[in-house]
């Protein structure tokens, strides 16, 4: 016996070894950043069933949490399945009472707790009407007037609805609908619905702290009102998740939810920030016909089905930053009264704008995009979408565009493609510029970065910095311990990082780039790159109608003494009104598609007028001395009178005797003489006109023959650019061109 119970009492205790154990483990979890979830497992194993005798007790002696008294339910396994319906019949009744009591409103925290079986909000809330009675005098002055602007908007929906629907029972409808009012705080943080939960047509008065919450079953929070935060942060919906026509008064947070069922947020209204950072949408989600007042944050967000914005408004920005769409993500018939964030965002489907609007200053910001247009597409309206489309920068989106670009070409919607080319050159253009004017940060002196921005101090690590190895962006500059981001910002636009040479050879660079700038820019200013018919036409129709004049002025304003060789007057008045007319035109087309009109003209009259006027000055200067001074310069072939294309055709009329039989003098004694002016300058300039009119061969002046021919050469270029322009806006044309 006594061995017996010496080895009985020699015996290990391991129960209270491994007690210990875990209490060490679970304190050094908190310590050292355990992981949430492995804690929560933890607390799980904690937990304590509710019984009747412990919610009486946690409901006479609430918690002081924030401020308010909170009825304690953390902890806890609350059982309100059918099969513990006797429990369940009481524990509505007893936390409602308490919950009701007039004066400081009382808050429930259920955090970390595992309710088992329904779970129905609408039982523990006041029920109070929409409509006609008065309030509860439960409720606090600020909590009416919660109810009361709740109470407004409805009152106006119904009246709006009455007069589209003319429904004749809708104020007694009205008068019966009712909604469940919570007054306190409601903590929900880590706690496990393994239930359905139901949040229906409830009124939250006060914040709702929700962070890593279960939903296991459906979660259903229709026609909810949120008055202040409400935050679903971390939080986990494994089936339905349904918001639909809730308001959110104040700020709501659902970063980081997990949505692995169907999610619903259909004719909600978001008056403040929406935060859905990093959130994860398993199945398709519906957030159709919203009112987001607020910004909206999807940064970051995964959407693996399809995502729905149809219909909804975005008065403020919305935040789409490193989203990735696997499906399709629909934005139609949308209102964008802000900039909408894509930078860096994946669309591997399709996204769709169709019929979206933007307001004035809004647009898709979409420098990173990562976009693949022969396995997904982008959408809109066509000729409309691509105004839309933002890029910042050239370096970093050069494939970015190409994609965009091809992606509406295969659409066939060639104005969208051509406005995204257009885009591209602009950028392009805002390089080179830099490349000429900018300071290269490899050779620039102490002196040059002091002037540009930088303190002595940045200017000094600069040059050391350099020394060891050359700068090859400027962005480095920000890897400089003196440099701030304010500094880079200010300076960014004026600096280059370009391997160092000698300064005959940076000379001869800057003079090459240049000429592709001006090159460049002279595109851009005339016909959009090539995207604007309707531009270089009016650019013609003022070239044309400029150089009709001159040729008018040469063959008509020959001298005034001895004997005067002038046109009549009412010549001169024809004369000046059609110039006006074709002016005007070409003006109002100019003017109604360029984004530069006053530059556009400004080029044309650069390439135009000084070597125009420099050939009038030498020829009135120096007066003209020669045979058939009563005869025009000018000479048509007038056995045909038709519509001709004269690409081919040459200025002036070969010398040879049986074209000198063919081509005679234009005559100056009819009234429409002087439509053969403008007729030969659109030959020469568009190489189209009604008769072939061409300069004589004999006692001709060289400076009229240079004058002609100086105009006829911009022809050829106009031409080339005219042809160009139109095989990038004709759809079957640009189908010919592109996929070969």
């Amino acid at each position: 016996m006594v061995n017996a119970r010496s080895r009985h009492g020699l015996r290990f205790p391991w129960r209270r070894w491994l007690s210990l154990v875990g209490g060490l483990y679970l304190l050094g979890g908190i310590l050292l950043g355990y992981p949430v979830a492995a804690l929560a497992d933890l607390a799980q194993r904690e937990r304590v069933p509710l019984t009747l005798e412990i919610l009486q007790e946690r409901l006479r002696t609430p918690i002081q949490s924030d401020g308010l008294p909170t009825i304690d339910l953390h902890g806890l396994v609350i059982d309100l399945r059918s099969e513990n319906q006797a429990f369940r019949d009481q524990f509505y009744p007893l936390v409602q009472a308490q919950l009701q009591k007039r004066g400081t409103p009382v808050g429930l925290d259920l955090s970390y707790s595992q309710i088992q079986g329904d779970f129905q909000m609408s039982l523990l809330g006041l029920r109070t009407p929409l409509y006609g009675a008065a309030l509860s005098p439960i409720f606090s002055p600020t909590e009416q007037e919660q109810l009361q602007r709740d109470r407004r908007r409805l009152a106006q929906l119904g009246k709006l609805s009455k007069s589209l629907l003319a429904t004749p029972n809708l104020d007694s409808q009205n008068s019966a609908l009712k909604i469940t009012a919570f007054r306190g705080p409601l903590k929900l943080i880590q706690t496990q619905f393994l239930g359905g939960a139901d949040f229906t047509n409830t009124f939250f008065l006060n914040r709702i702290e929700a962070q890593g919450t279960q939903f296991n079953q459906g979660a259903d929070w229709s026609q909810t009102r949120f008055s202040q935060v409400a935050s679903f942060s971390g939080s986990r919906f494994r089936q339905d998740a349904v918001f639909r026509n809730s308001i959110f008064f104040g700020k709501v947070g659902f970063d980081q939810a997990q949505f692995q069922r169907e999610v619903n947020f259909q004719s909600s209204e978001f008056q403040t920030t929406a935060n859905f950072n990093r959130a994860e949408f398993q199945r398709s989600a519906n957030f159709s016909r919203i009112q987001w007042q607020g910004n909206a944050d999807f940064a970051q967000t995964r959407w693996q089905d399809q995502a729905n914005f149809n219909r909804s408004t975005f008065s403020a920005s919305l935040f789409l930053a490193d989203a990735v769409f696997a499906k399709a993500a629909l934005f139609r018939e949308v209102r964008f009264n802000k900039s909408v964030n894509l930078r860096g965002a994946a669309i591997l489907d399709r996204a769709e704008f169709g019929y979206a609007s933007f307001a004035s200053g809004a647009y898709l910001n979409v420098p990173g995009l990562r976009f693949d247009s022969d396995q997904a597409k982008i959408v809109g309206n066509p000729g409309q979408i691509g105004r839309y489309i933002s890029v910042p920068t050239l370096q970093g989106n050069e494939n970015l565009l190409r994609e965009l670009v091809r992606n509406f070409r295969k659409l066939e919607q060639i104005p969208d493609a051509n406005q995204l080319d257009y885009t591209r050159e602009q950028l392009r253009l805002r390089e080179l510029r830099q490349q000429v004017f900018g300071i290269n940060l490899n050779t620039a002196t102490m002196a040059q970065l002091t002037r540009l921005g930088f303190t002595p101090e940045q200017a000094l690590q600069i040059t050391q910095r350099r020394t060891q190895s050359p700068f090859r962006n400027p962005t480095e500059l920000l890897s400089l311990g003196t440099v701030d981001l304010a500094t880079f910002i200010n300076v960014r636009d004026r600096i280059i990082a370009s391997d160092p040479t000698s300064p005959s050879r940076e000379v001869w660079n800057r003079i090459s780039t240049g000429l592709s700038c001006l090159g460049v820019d002279t595109l851009i200013l005339l016909s959009r790159y090539g995207t604007n018919n309707w531009l270089i036409f009016g650019v013609g129709l003022v070239a044309g109608a400029y150089f009709g004049v001159v040729f008018w002025l040469v063959d008509r304003w020959r001298r005034l003494a001895p004997v005067p060789i002038l046109p009549p007057t009412s010549e001169t008045i024809w004369v000046m009104s059609g110039y006006s007319v074709l002016t005007l035109a070409g003006f109002s087309s100019i003017f109604r598609n360029s984004d530069y009109p006053l530059q556009t003209l400004t080029t044309v009259a650069v390439i135009i007028v000084p070597v125009s006027i420099a050939l009038l000055l030498a020829l009135y200067l120096q007066g003209r001395y020669h045979d058939l001074m009563d005869t025009s310069y000018f000479t048509e072939e007038g056995s045909l009178r038709q519509f001709r294309i004269l690409i081919n055709r040459l200025p002036v009329i070969p010398s040879h005797e049986m074209f000198r039989e063919r081509y005679l003098p234009i005559v100056w004694d009819r009234r429409w003489n002087w439509l053969n002016y403008f007729d030969f300058s659109f030959n020469n300039l568009l190489k189209f006109g009604f008769n072939d009119i061409r300069l004589r061969d004999q006692h001709l002046p060289g400076l009229i023959t240079a004058l002609v021919w100086y105009q006829w050469s911009l022809g050829i270029l106009y031409i080339a650019l005219f042809l160009w322009t139109l095989s990038r806006t004709i759809p079957g044309l640009n189908l010919l061109i592109y996929f070969r």
